[in-house]
């Protein structure tokens, strides 16, 4: 049997307003932009909540239902599953529904979708730890498996989820990395003992999560006979589609037809022989490893580099990330709740992101994500924040 291994991103930031200089001092309400603009962290995941989350996982539950044998995985950030309490309800209680059919996992990450690993272990491990409890109050479940922040990882980040009891750990399927060899099977972490590293198959997952409604794409338009031909054609023991979960709706419209294209993929998979679906925790169990693959260096999802250029590349957004890691020791010695939360909610990947000065494709890709009208205006509204974070934590 060969199987299918559906893995969907479910994130959102707390994004810095406009903050100004002359704000530092006076205002320690860093994400607080009540305006009509695209700060407005309310006004975003409610319409993302209407456009996406909504209607595609009132479908994917309808899927559920209709297909037994369907099964998916999602990775909900914490500060996502705060903002759809607080802001979007009826989204976070369909995400509850369909993990109670029990056709659906849920990965363990980093609460504030950060890049703490590379920067405090300790913080990281904080983070992890402040996510799993949020996953099991919020869905009754334990994560088994683990993705850390942009699949960004590395040889330790595999030894750190052994240490830590996870049956796996999910990367990106990178050609330089992977050579000869294809990300359609389970491997072992270079060094490992028992951990399962799965790899995410970037070509099949990108045909929908970035091509899918691109008219110059020779491919399009995509169909889900067609995509299931694919899945048919391609070797090897797992088929891992990793995605963000706006891919449906927000980043492919519903003009597009994407709604249309998820509802008739399961029927088009289900009817390939010696094909079926399974959660990550599933693909580990039932699959043994196949070799070892060693990625000494950092390897992401984002870009054509596949590193951490997309987040730290420059000197903006390494002087920002290096600032705010060098208040961890101050900052946790004023034991102030709120202090503590805004430092953390500065650490969201998506803030360094944001400063990215990259050209071509891959800075028409950031400019798609960014709220501000350029990367230096991120890192103007960041580093104003960041000086009044440190006048309160006593710098």
């Amino acid at each position: 049997m060969k199987s299918v291994c559906f893995y969907f991103q479910v994130h959102q930031p707390y994004r810095v307003k406009r903050y100004r200089l002359f704000d530092v001092g006076n205002d320690a309400e860093y994400f607080n932009d009540r305006s009509e603009s695209d700060l407005n962290n309310r006004r975003i995941v409610e319409k993302v909540a209407r456009k996406s989350y909504i209607p595609t996982t009132a479908l994917l539950i309808k899927l559920l239902k209709e297909h037994p044998e369907l099964k998916v995985s999602f990775s909900f950030s914490g500060i996502a599953l705060e903002q759809l309490e607080r802001y979007a309800p009826e989204a976070l209680a369909l995400f509850k529904e369909a993990v109670d059919t029990g056709q659906v996992e849920v990965l363990g990450e980093t609460y504030y979708h950060s890049l703490a690993f590379f920067y405090s272990l300790p913080e990281f491990e904080r983070q992890v730890a402040m996510h799993r409890d949020a996953v099991r109050r919020i869905f009754g479940v334990w994560p088994r498996v683990f993705r850390n922040t942009e699949l960004s990882y590395r040889n330790d980040v595999g030894h750190w989820a052994e240490r830590a009891g996870y049956a796996g750990v999910i990367a990106e399927g990178w050609d330089p990395i992977l050579g000869w060899r294809s990300p359609n099977h389970v491997y072992r972490p270079k060094g490992a003992e028992r951990i399962a590293l799965l790899l995410k198959n970037y070509r099949l997952s990108d045909d929908v999560a970035f091509r899918f409604s691109s008219k110059n794409w020779s491919e399009w338009p995509l169909t889900a006979e067609k995509y299931g031909k694919w899945i048919e054609a391609a070797d090897g023991d797992t088929i891992n589609l990793f995605m963000d979960y706006e891919t449906f709706g927000e980043h492919q419209w519903e003009d597009t037809g994407i709604f249309h294209f998820l509802e008739q993929m399961p029927k088009e998979i289900l009817k390939i022989p010696n094909v079926n679906f399974k959660t990550p925790s599933e693909v580990i169990a039932h699959y043994d490893h196949k070799d070892e693959v060693d990625m000494p260096h950092i390897v992401t999802w984002a870009d054509t580099d596949r590193d951490l250029t997309a987040w730290v590349g420059n000197p903006m957004q390494r002087a920002a990330i290096e600032s705010l890691y060098s208040l961890e020791d101050k900052v946790l010695a004023r034991n102030d709740h709120k202090l503590l939360e805004d430092w953390r909610r500065m650490q969201t990947s998506d803030h360094f992101y944001y400063m990215c000065t990259k050209w071509f494709a891959d800075g028409d890709v950031h400019a798609y994500f960014s709220p501000y009208e350029s990367p230096y205006d991120a890192y103007i509204a960041y580093m104003n924040a960041l000086s009044d974070l440190q006048l309160r934590a006593g710098r």
